[in-house]
């Protein structure tokens, strides 16, 4: 609605100096001594008229470039507001959140202290050991080895698997298993 109704103004203003400068022409409206920045305007009132149309169309240009910048940078403001608005609640909640942990941690040392003696034997007769080791020893203490494979019994002698005949070494040569055993084993 707003559109329309500036189309309708800004279609009536040429209308209007468009009938101004044709009804001030001619030697009847003819303009002397006036200047502008040491120009001195020669012509009639209608050509005046016709100068005042276009300095005002470039007033309202460069009014409307400037009117547009500043809504550039009221929304950008408005936006950058809004950012640091929605930080700050953030920061509020993970501020509480990071509270409410170290509440929580205060309570549990507060509880262990009250629990364990000064000797490290529970107080109320539970064992310490059932307790899950510290982080540094999770972390850095040895692992535990791995229990070792029970042996397996043999299977039957129906299923065992027949050894592959292995090819004689060439005569003067003992085999590879041997000759290594040979030269590991310390000279006497």
């Amino acid at each position: 609605m707003i559109v329309l109704l500036g189309l309708v103004i800004l279609v009536a203003a040429v209308i209007a100096g468009v009938a101004g400068v044709l009804a001030n022409g001619g030697h009847a409206h003819e303009v002397t001594h006036f200047a502008v920045f040491g120009y001195h305007v020669t012509g009639s009132t209608g050509t005046l008229f016709l100068y005042g149309i276009v300095v005002g169309a470039l007033a309202m240009a460069g009014l409307s470039m400037l009117l547009a910048g500043a809504r550039r940078t009221s929304r950008h403001g408005r936006a950058a507001r809004q950012d640091l608005r929605q930080s700050r609640r953030e920061t509020a909640a993970v501020s509480a959140d990071r509270d409410d942990l170290i509440g929580q941690r205060d309570t549990a040392r507060a509880y262990t202290a009250s629990t364990l003696g000064d000797d490290g034997t529970a107080r109320n007769g539970s064992d310490p050991g059932l307790r899950r080791p510290s982080l540094f020893a999770r972390l850095f203490g040895r692992r535990p080895a791995s229990p070792r494979a029970a042996p397996q019994p043999a299977p039957p002698a129906s299923q065992t698997p027949v050894p592959a005949a292995q090819p004689e070494p060439p005569a003067g040569r003992a085999p590879a298993g041997q000759a290594l055993a040979s030269a590991s084993a310390p000279a006497e």
